[in-house]
């Protein structure tokens, strides 16, 4: 038995090689001679993949792209993720690139991303499939946003989870965001409360989840990475429990994203499953990351943190004592949009997406071969001091002038994939926010950094001091 497995190994190894060289390095030096980008391959098979995946702070470029950007220019090729690559850190092309999803480029994430999602994930389906799941997305956050009950859950939770820490000194802001972010849209996607047994179950499986989503693909017993997979089929047997009861019960007259999605009939069982996976997801990770990246941002900001209070401090003086906030409210919250946008512009939650060539395409003197992957790269444009005036700097009034729909800015991608559940994000850091920035003064106790690896992580979970009641 153990023969035949070592045999196995080295047969599946031998293959890989085999199917990467033909696949890969044959078609790349086939094309070497027609412009395609500068730049380098570096090492054979890792390529240039370490140096590319190099931990640096969220707020630069790192060292990586500073030196290829130098050396061969804002569009240049490597050799990233086992794949020949032309890297973009050039504002057009990364337009260019977007705009034109399902037409000359597609989504392209690795494969062992798409064995922890599953294949009908919105974040790795294409064609027709993401196009469904997509419209489903976007007619939930329609329906969902301004809705009453959405907003008080937010409201409710964050009062919640702020009364928590009133005698408190310290808490780990990072922890306290996933609280807040996951209770939200467990509600809002499930109708579960904290307090219920089912919340527990799939909370501690998702963070199982989240863990293996950033590590090592090694299906090996034990692995992060296999465990992951592992709590994704039990948070699913869980989801698929609930919408079992759900039908048993002839519905309820639950108004969350489950009962919507019982009743639409262009998705499978399957599709319905991952949505709710991708929701969870969405809502848990990014929403939360952003509220830590504001909270650390306002934190260095004096300034910007004592004119977001005075704003929710005019907008508190005209509602009656406990009423709550609603659609109106957060549409006049002008100076914390600004806010938000300046720490998703200078934070850069979300660097890159992964992208392949569907054909040979040319843009401008450039030819990008079909097959290659293609990584627009949003930190580049983010901190551009050509396009972002001191572009290095936080500074939240810049958007009182400038376009936050324009091609310069796209923290949550852009063109038919762009995030669906941006503005819902916005709208729980913002009712978050309107409760902390009244009750609580704070101050972090180190230099904890949010550093991307590529993805965005604070190593210490920013820890901050609780300096008292604010008013």
């Amino acid at each position: 038995m153990a023969g035949e497995l070592w045999v196995g190994v080295l047969v599946g190894i031998t293959g890989g090689l085999l199917g990467l060289i033909m696949n890969h390095f044959l078609p790349m030096f086939l094309k070497l001679g027609h412009n395609v980008p500068k730049g380098s391959f570096g090492w054979p098979l890792l390529g240039e993949t370490l140096g590319f995946l190099k931990p640096h702070p969220s707020n630069t470029l790192g060292a990586f792209l500073r030196d290829h950007c130098s050396r061969y220019g804002n569009v240049f090729k490597s050799h990233l993720f086992l794949s020949p690559t032309v890297v973009s850190c050039d504002q057009e092309l990364n337009y260019f690139i977007l705009q034109n999803e399902g037409k000359l480029f597609q989504c392209s994430y690795p494969k062992p991303i798409h064995g922890i999602l599953g294949n009908v994930s919105m974040l790795v389906a294409v064609g027709d499939t993401h196009k469904r799941l997509r419209n489903v997305a976007i007619s939930l956050v329609s329906i969902t946003k301004s809705k009453s009950e959405f907003l008080n859950d937010i409201e409710r939770t964050a009062i919640q989870i702020l009364s928590s820490w009133k005698n408190k000194q310290q808490v780990v802001f990072c922890e306290e965001a996933r609280k807040f972010s996951f209770n939200v849209i467990v509600k809002q996607v499930l109708g579960l409360t904290s307090e219920e047994p089912e919340t527990r179950a799939i909370l501690e499986d998702f963070r199982t989840f989240m863990r293996g989503l950033v590590s090592i693909p090694l299906y090996i017993p034990g692995t992060p990475y296999a465990r992951a997979v592992q709590a994704r089929s039990r948070i699913s047997s869980r989801v698929k429990a609930i919408i079992e009861e759900r039908i048993s019960r002839n519905r309820s007259l639950r108004s969350d994203f489950l009962e919507i999605l019982l009743s639409v009939d262009t998705l499978s069982e399957d599709e319905k499953v991952s949505f709710v996976l991708d929701s969870l997801l969405g809502g848990y990770e990014t929403t939360s990351l952003l509220m830590a990246m504001v909270v650390h941002l306002l934190g260095q900001s004096p300034t910007a943190l004592e004119q977001l209070k005075l704003e929710h401090e005019q907008i508190r003086s005209l509602k009656e004592k406990d009423e709550c906030l609603n659609w109106e409210d957060y549409k006049t919250m002008e100076f914390t949009q600004n806010v938000i946008s300046e720490a998703l512009r200078y934070g850069n939650i979300v660097k890159f997406v992964h992208r392949k060539a569907l054909k040979d395409v040319k843009f401008r003197d450039y030819l990008i071969p079909s097959g290659w992957k293609v990584l627009p790269v949003f930190t580049a444009v983010h901190l551009d001091s050509s396009v972002h005036a001191n572009a290095l700097q936080f500074h939240p009034w810049r958007w009182e002038t400038q376009d936050q729909t324009s091609k310069s800015f796209t923290p949550f991608g852009g063109g038919s994939r762009c995030c669906p559940g941006s503005e819902l994000a916005k709208i729980e850091v913002a009712f978050f926010l309107h409760h902390l920035v009244q009750n609580f003064r704070w101050t972090a106790e180190d230099a904890d950094q949010p550093m991307a690896y590529p993805y965005v992580e604070f190593g210490k979970g920013l820890l901050i001091n609780l300096d008292g009641c604010s008013t």
